[in-house]
């Protein structure tokens, strides 16, 4: 039987920290006067009340570190206790979501997805995200920066140790001693956390200094270096055309990139960064999708060049990335540059980032081992190792790249499939999976709102998403692994 004091305790004191955070769109509201700050307040209570009575009930449990078992859990417990809770405001306050729609918001908001349930409905009335309080749309920025630490810190602690999806290659990395986890996860997040504080004040003062108002500059510094793409505008990033992208362009790349690197360069070693195999590889990948993006522009949409050049860079970066911003639609330019976008959308960014989907690094690996095939069929007598970065590769984690490819494109069919069932075109389908288990942000599709919110999407389709997203920000094996008998057995 696993123990399960060790996860409660972390999830427990998780969730304090969470109802503390709640403190700050709280005080925003009641300084502005707006009686939302006492939905903060009701949702703070119930979250720090439920998480102190959990971390004190398994505080007994807490005297060894996390097994692997334990591990799985509480990563999966985490992304998807905390979003329960995230979600709260939401419900009590502004804008008074349902249960499903705020935690759909939430879970968007925490795996730094970015796709949006809050939209303007003429019809209805319904205000969109320019007319909620500056508490509300602090709290939606504040869900994506959480959950942009949170998962640097899991990429860099857990997986490795967990071996997912070939994660196991960077454990030298992860401070993984005696079958233990977290022996030393203290000194590598305090040097993970000081970056991305690092990233974001940067970040803010930057959007300032390009024409953003002090709040705006802060909301999008906190949803940019997250890579999760809230804004406090329906037009997103229409808003701020011109300089403002130049300064999100460099902080998504920044933030795609692996943050250990900026930890070793704080240390001293200036050249890290960029002798990273994946860095070089994202850049180079980025660069060749922006140029044909920009050519399809100009050619197919009649786009200017300079005009086009900002636009393809912005559009390609944020979804890359996975941040998920938009500033004009983009079907204009044609197939070939849609396509373009929803491919490079599959790669992601670096592993120990921020940014999302599949990792340049996994495609790195498979690529590798393609040419080794080749190699091997053309000199069959000869030996090839698989080598990545100068280092081999184990059979082991080869066949944990196999395997997430597969499970990731078996999960990406089963979910347009299933989204198709509940009412959505095919077309919407397929862009509504792929931006929730590539946890990318925008949606395409009649069904989807022209600020881009799917509010009108079907009940079964939000859960559909909720868990795809889920699936996707954790690298699906740590979820599926619960499902299978033998991982609950002694």
């Amino acid at each position: 039987m696993i123990d399960l004091r060790p996860v409660g305790f972390v999830l427990g004191m998780l969730c304090v920290a969470l109802a503390a955070f709640m403190l700050l769109p709280l005080a925003l509201d009641w300084q502005a006067g707006h009686d939302n700050w006492r939905g903060f307040l009701s949702a703070a209570a119930i979250t720090g009340l439920s998480g102190g009575v959990l971390a004190l009930s398994c505080a007994n449990g807490t005297g060894q570190g996390l097994s692997v078992r334990q591990a799985f859990l509480l990563t999966v417990a985490v992304w998807m206790g905390l979003p329960s809770f995230g979600a709260l405001p939401l419900m009590f306050g502004a804008p008074g979501l349902s249960f499903t729609d705020a935690l759909f918001e939430a879970v968007s908001g925490m795996t730094t997805t970015g796709t949006t349930v809050i939209g303007p409905d003429l019809e209805t009335g319904a205000p969109g995200l320019d007319n909620l309080p500056m508490g509300t749309n602090l709290w939606r920025a504040m869900l994506n920066w959480l959950g942009g630490l949170g998962i640097v810190i899991v990429a860099m602690i857990f997986l490795p140790v967990l071996r997912v999806g070939g994660m196991q290659f960077f454990r030298s990395e992860s401070f993984d001693t005696g079958g233990k986890i977290m022996p030393r996860a203290f000194d590598i997040s305090v040097g993970l956390i000081e970056v991305y504080v690092g990233l974001t004040v940067a970040c803010a003062l930057a959007f300032h200094a390009a024409g953003m108002t002090g709040f705006d500059a802060v909301i999008h510094a906190l949803t940019c270096v997250s890579t999760g793409g809230f804004s406090n505008y329906d037009a997103s990033f229409a808003a701020y055309l011109g300089l403002p992208q130049l300064v999100a362009i460099l902080f998504m790349i920044l933030s795609a990139l692996p943050f250990i690197r900026y930890v070793q360069l704080m240390g001293g070693d200036l050249g890290a960064v960029w002798r990273d195999v994946q860095v070089r590889a994202f850049l180079r990948w980025a660069g060749c999708a922006v140029i044909g993006v920009a050519l399809a522009g100009v050619f197919v949409g009649g786009e200017a060049p300079l005009f086009m050049l900002r636009e393809a860079t912005f559009n390609v970066v944020t979804v890359m990335t996975g941040t998920g911003y938009f500033s004009v639609n983009v079907l204009p330019w044609g197939g070939f540059a849609f396509v373009l976008l929803i491919s490079v959308g599959l790669i992601g960014g670096c592993t120990a980032s921020t940014a999302c989907s599949v990792k340049v690094f996994r495609y790195q690996i498979l690529i590798e081992a393609v040419r080794q095939r080749l190699r091997q069929m053309g000199q069959p007598h000869a030996v090839h190792n698989l080598r990545y970065d100068g280092q081999p590769v184990s059979d082991d984690v080869l066949d944990s790249v196999i395997v997430f490819f597969t499970a990731f494109v078996l999960s990406f069919g089963l979910l347009a499939v299933g989204l198709s069932l509940t009412g959505l075109q095919m077309g919407t389908a397929l862009t509504a999976a792929w931006t929730a288990i590539a946890n990318v942000g925008p949606v395409w599709g009649e069904e989807v709102r022209e600020s881009g919110a799917i509010t009108d999407f079907p009940l079964a389709a939000k859960w559909m998403m909720i868990g795809g997203m889920i699936l996707g920000r954790l690298e699906l094996m740590s979820v599926y692994v619960l499902f299978f008998a033998r991982f609950w057995r002694d």
